[in-house]
Protein backbone atom coordinates (compact mmCIF):
# COMPACT_ATOMS: atom_id res chain seq x y z
CA UNK A 1 0.00 0.00 0.00
CA UNK A 2 1.11 3.27 -1.08
CA UNK A 3 2.34 6.37 1.61
CA UNK A 4 0.48 8.83 2.15
CA UNK A 5 2.74 10.49 4.31
CA UNK A 6 3.67 14.26 3.91
CA UNK A 7 6.91 15.87 4.25
CA UNK A 8 8.22 16.70 7.24
CA UNK A 9 9.90 19.98 6.46
CA UNK A 10 7.65 22.43 7.85
CA UNK A 11 5.37 24.17 4.54
CA UNK A 12 6.05 21.21 2.45
CA UNK A 13 2.60 19.51 1.23
CA UNK A 14 4.53 17.00 -1.37
CA UNK A 15 4.37 13.53 -0.21
CA UNK A 16 7.21 11.55 1.53
CA UNK A 17 9.67 9.28 -0.41
CA UNK A 18 12.54 8.99 2.02
CA UNK A 19 13.06 8.20 5.57
CA UNK A 20 15.82 10.22 7.31
CA UNK A 21 17.42 8.57 10.55
CA UNK A 22 20.00 10.37 12.82
CA UNK A 23 22.94 7.57 14.69
CA UNK A 24 24.07 10.18 17.10
CA UNK A 25 26.29 7.84 18.43
CA UNK A 26 28.15 7.42 15.53
CA UNK A 27 27.53 10.98 14.15
CA UNK A 28 25.82 9.55 10.88
CA UNK A 29 22.67 10.40 9.08
CA UNK A 30 21.14 7.64 7.31
CA UNK A 31 18.58 8.64 4.48
CA UNK A 32 16.93 5.73 3.09
CA UNK A 33 13.68 4.25 1.31
CA UNK A 34 10.33 5.47 3.17
CA UNK A 35 9.53 3.79 6.34
CA UNK A 36 7.14 1.18 6.77
CA UNK A 37 5.97 2.93 9.46
CA UNK A 38 6.10 6.78 10.96
CA UNK A 39 8.30 6.53 14.07
CA UNK A 40 9.46 8.97 16.79
CA UNK A 41 12.77 10.18 15.70
CA UNK A 42 12.54 9.56 12.12
CA UNK A 43 11.97 12.31 9.47
CA UNK A 44 10.00 11.44 6.34
CA UNK A 45 11.42 13.50 3.51
CA UNK A 46 9.90 14.27 -0.07
CA UNK A 47 12.64 13.62 -2.76
CA UNK A 48 13.36 17.37 -2.92
CA UNK A 49 14.13 17.75 0.57
CA UNK A 50 15.62 14.48 0.48
CA UNK A 51 17.94 15.68 -2.43
CA UNK A 52 19.34 18.52 -0.50
CA UNK A 53 20.02 17.27 3.02
CA UNK A 54 23.09 18.57 4.51
CA UNK A 55 24.53 17.77 7.90
CA UNK A 56 26.53 19.36 10.32
CA UNK A 57 30.32 19.55 9.72
CA UNK A 58 32.04 16.49 10.85
CA UNK A 59 29.10 14.50 10.26
CA UNK A 60 28.75 11.10 7.55
CA UNK A 61 25.68 10.75 5.48
CA UNK A 62 25.11 7.06 4.28
CA UNK A 63 22.21 7.31 1.26
CA UNK A 64 20.60 4.23 0.33
CA UNK A 65 19.10 3.46 -3.04
CA UNK A 66 16.00 5.66 -3.09
CA UNK A 67 12.53 4.91 -5.55
CA UNK A 68 12.67 6.66 -8.68
CA UNK A 69 8.84 7.47 -7.58
CA UNK A 70 6.52 7.25 -4.90
CA UNK A 71 4.37 3.56 -4.12
CA UNK A 72 0.88 3.56 -6.20
CA UNK A 73 -1.76 3.16 -3.51
CA UNK A 74 -3.17 -0.11 -4.46
CA UNK A 75 -6.43 -0.48 -3.23
CA UNK A 76 -6.53 -4.15 -3.60
CA UNK A 77 -4.04 -3.86 0.29
CA UNK A 78 -7.15 -2.19 1.65
CA UNK A 79 -9.33 -4.59 0.74
CA UNK A 80 -7.56 -7.03 1.98
CA UNK A 81 -7.30 -5.56 5.46
CA UNK A 82 -10.63 -4.37 5.35
CA UNK A 83 -12.18 -8.39 4.90
CA UNK A 84 -9.44 -9.33 7.76
CA UNK A 85 -11.14 -6.66 9.89
CA UNK A 86 -14.48 -7.83 9.16
CA UNK A 87 -13.70 -11.72 9.49
CA UNK A 88 -12.21 -10.68 13.07
CA UNK A 89 -14.99 -9.33 14.42
CA UNK A 90 -17.23 -11.52 12.99
CA UNK A 91 -15.81 -14.87 14.70
CA UNK A 92 -17.58 -15.69 17.76
CA UNK A 93 -15.45 -15.10 20.86
CA UNK A 94 -16.06 -17.32 23.48
CA UNK A 95 -16.37 -16.90 27.68
CA UNK A 96 -13.93 -18.71 29.31
CA UNK A 97 -15.31 -21.56 31.55
CA UNK A 98 -13.43 -20.73 34.94
CA UNK A 99 -14.85 -18.07 36.63
CA UNK A 100 -12.98 -15.74 39.85
CA UNK A 101 -10.18 -17.21 41.70
CA UNK A 102 -10.50 -20.82 39.78
CA UNK A 103 -14.07 -21.61 40.23
CA UNK A 104 -16.36 -23.31 37.56
CA UNK A 105 -19.44 -21.24 38.40
CA UNK A 106 -19.75 -18.35 35.87
CA UNK A 107 -19.28 -15.20 37.93
CA UNK A 108 -22.84 -13.25 39.02
CA UNK A 109 -23.88 -9.57 37.99
CA UNK A 110 -23.47 -7.95 41.31
CA UNK A 111 -27.08 -6.99 43.00
CA UNK A 112 -29.70 -4.80 41.13
CA UNK A 113 -27.63 -5.47 37.62
CA UNK A 114 -29.99 -7.35 35.43
CA UNK A 115 -29.38 -8.66 31.64
CA UNK A 116 -25.65 -9.41 30.11
CA UNK A 117 -22.70 -8.09 30.96
CA UNK A 118 -21.19 -6.39 28.26
CA UNK A 119 -17.92 -4.79 29.29
CA UNK A 120 -15.85 -4.18 32.35
CA UNK A 121 -17.84 -0.51 32.92
CA UNK A 122 -21.37 -1.07 33.90
CA UNK A 123 -24.76 1.79 34.90
CA UNK A 124 -26.14 0.73 38.33
CA UNK A 125 -29.48 1.43 38.65
CA UNK A 126 -29.98 4.68 41.82
CA UNK A 127 -31.52 2.54 45.07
Amino acid sequence: MGSLRQCSRSACARRAMATLTYVYADSTAVLGPLATYAEPHTYDLCAVHAERLTVPRGWEVVRLTLPDAAPEHNSDDLLALADAVREAAAEPVEAPPVGPRGTKAPMEPPIGVSGPRRGHLRILPEP
